[in-house]
């Protein structure tokens, strides 16, 4: 995931402290009190990572299986998969079979919306993808968890009947999570108000991301009381750096948990994402330890594990 990255050197100016909640977000939690189980879904954005042989996978995996695997150490993942092309639906039920056989436990699939959809129709006369889009995603039944809509770096507030247009036709029961990237959606004062106010009516999350190199789109502006993270890391070198990150939103989460947050989707990215694992299961560590949460730790085959 290359959003949001900065040269190497730069990394240790950056000021990484999250900021104050959003207006929204006391408007969502306004008289809410502690959810009674709140679930947490941790995990990466694919699978298919050769480098993860020896480390989590078994060192003679093939390909085909690493899904297999992968389940056995997550409990979701951000599906990314589906962004390059609208899938079909025996794809679907194939990767729905995996889960079924192999998760550890309860596990959800985060589906990106094809960018068909998003990025060359741009939420125009979309509405032939989408049937296509949610009736293949609709295979995964009880392993579907919210699906997440990225809009390009260049769709910008000038397409906010657009894109409300778009979201108040989705389905009502289809959970979903908007991520947008062009810098006037956070820029602007009115125009962030009304967008998150948007969202909240239509009870349409806002994705977080929190990228180096994008600091405005770690906006913490709830409009459902569910939060939808995407967390980039920077790698090895600077894995202090990443884990004290991971350290203060475990602490936020927990100020958002005592307000009536009821669901944390948290997925972890990095721009090499080798190392992405073990980001991933201090993140379930923290978030067990500090938030009550019930994740299994990642099952490490090599000595990695040992750094903790």
């Amino acid at each position: 995931m290359d959003f949001g990255k900065v040269a190497d050197h730069l990394i240790p100016s950056v000021n990484f402290t999250l900021p104050a909640d959003g207006t929204q977000t006391g408007k969502t939690l306004e008289g809410s009190t502690p959810f009674k189980k709140p679930e947490f879904y941790i995990g990466c954005a694919k699978w298919g990572r050769k480098e993860w042989l020896n480390m989590i996978y078994p060192l003679k995996t093939k390909e085909a299986n690493f899904l297999d695997e992968y389940v056995k150490h997550f409990n979701s993942i951000e599906l990314n998969a589906v962004f390059y092309s609208i899938p079909n639906a025996d794809l679907i039920k194939k990767w729905k079979a995996k889960a079924e056989e192999n998760a550890i436990g309860s596990f959800v699939f985060c589906p990106k919306f094809s960018r068909t959809i998003s990025h060359i129709k741009r939420l125009k006369d979309a509405e032939v993808p989408t049937d296509l889009y949610l009736s293949s995603i609709s295979e995964f039944g009880k392993f579907l968890g919210p699906c997440f809509l990225q809009l390009g770096d260049n769709f910008s507030p000038n397409s906010f009947e657009v894109l409300q247009n778009y979201l108040t036709h989705l389905p009502q029961d289809l959970e979903v999570f908007v991520e947008l990237r062009h810098e006037s959606w956070f820029a602007d004062a009115v125009l962030r108000k009304k967008l998150f106010e948007m969202l909240g009516r239509l009870k349409k999350g806002a994705v977080i991301t929190d990228a180096t190199g994008r600091r405005d789109c770690v906006h913490m502006e709830l409009t459902i009381p569910q939060i939808f993270i995407r967390f980039v890391g920077n790698g090895e070198k600077h894995k202090e750096s990443d884990f004290a990150r991971i350290d203060e939103w475990t602490a936020k989460i927990k100020t958002w948990l005592d307000s009536g947050l009821e669901k944390v989707y948290f997925f972890l990215h990095q721009h090499d994402e080798k190392d992405t694992p073990i980001l991933a299961n201090y993140t379930i560590q923290q978030f067990n330890k500090h938030l009550g949460a019930k994740v299994p730790e990642v099952k490490f085959i090599t000595k990695e594990t040992e750094l903790f």
